[in-house]
């Protein structure tokens, strides 16, 4: 395994992502990352269907004080789109935890968001002593197969007909998306091309149908780590929620706070994709957190 560094896309606007790009080879191919500025590590985990570009704003300013690193998964973004890689949330961690090993990063501080929350925070619980501060954005930790929603939206993604919209019409970026935003003017249509042009051809979208399979696929792997979450709850955690989110409800929020009620919990009026509706706020939040003993 080794890493190489080229540069992005064509299509990526260098005003809204001037980031150098770096690649690190897996057994099923190249995983992108970013890795800006140094000091203390800000590792940032993303979920479906974004990629590191959703903190972009986050790195921009974040990389002035702290070393910015955040990945594309596999079948994401800049990374490679391998149609056989199982594309399961816990593979997904699996190679976060190599990448983790290969930049030998130490006192991590965590930021998640969507899948990111049980990709990333698998390795918290498996090595809570490399982890300082975890950032939790909308996302959850526990078992999915008891939750209707979760049941309505397996049933159609493992239809033919999910797999067409999927595969075929693109439909996650293009429509999903969107319906994500609280405030549907704050997705322009510059940003919403680069959420779009990851995925040009069916071939390249297995990705986003893996791990919306993966949904209630791996609800067993959430609650094993859910199991385990009482040993996060000595560290620092910032929640910053969007309540408008219609994925991720505020009751979704309850739970976290109840797990670990130390937790420093702020309420966003944005929908599921809160730093990009509020990165100025979530950007203050986060800094001020990052500052404090």
């Amino acid at each position: 395994m080794s890493t190489t560094r080229a540069i992005a896309q064509p299509w990526v606007d260098p005003q809204e992502y001037p980031f150098k790009s770096n690649y690190f080879e897996t057994e099923f191919g190249k995983i992108h990352y970013v890795d800006e500025g140094e000091g203390e590590v800000l590792l940032m985990v993303h979920g479906t269907p974004t990629w590191s570009f959703l903190y972009r704003d986050l790195i921009k300013e974040l990389s002035r004080s702290y070393r910015c690193i955040a990945l594309d998964h596999l079948g994401f973004g800049l990374s490679d789109k391998p149609k056989d890689f199982s594309g399961k949330a816990e593979d997904h961690a699996a190679n976060l935890e190599l990448l983790i090993d290969h930049l030998n990063l130490q006192e991590i501080n965590l930021v998640v968001h969507d899948f990111g929350g049980p990709i990333g925070l698998s390795y918290a619980v498996d090595h809570p002593d490399h982890i300082n501060r975890i950032i939790i954005f909308n996302t959850w930790l526990w078992e999915t197969k008891d939750e209707k929603e979760v049941l309505k939206i397996d049933k159609l993604i493992n239809s033919w007909l999910g797999k067409m919209l999927c595969l075929n019409l693109n439909v996650s970026p293009k429509v999903l998306l969107k319906q994500g935003f609280y405030d549907k003017k704050n997705l322009t249509k510059n940003v919403h091309k680069h959420y779009i042009k990851p995925f040009p051809s069916k071939d390249s979208r297995y990705g986003l149908l893996r791990v919306g399979q993966s949904l209630l696929g791996s609800s067993d792997w959430y609650g094993s780590l859910w199991s385990k979450v009482g040993l996060l709850k000595p560290k620092p955690v910032l929640i910053i929620w969007g309540n408008e989110d219609k994925f991720f409800k505020v009751k979704d929020l309850d739970k976290w706070e109840l797990e670990l009620p130390a937790a420093e919990s702020h309420q966003l009026d944005a929908g599921h994709f809160v730093m990009e509706e509020q990165p100025e706020k979530c950007l203050e939040l986060i800094q001020e957190f990052l500052k404090r003993d």
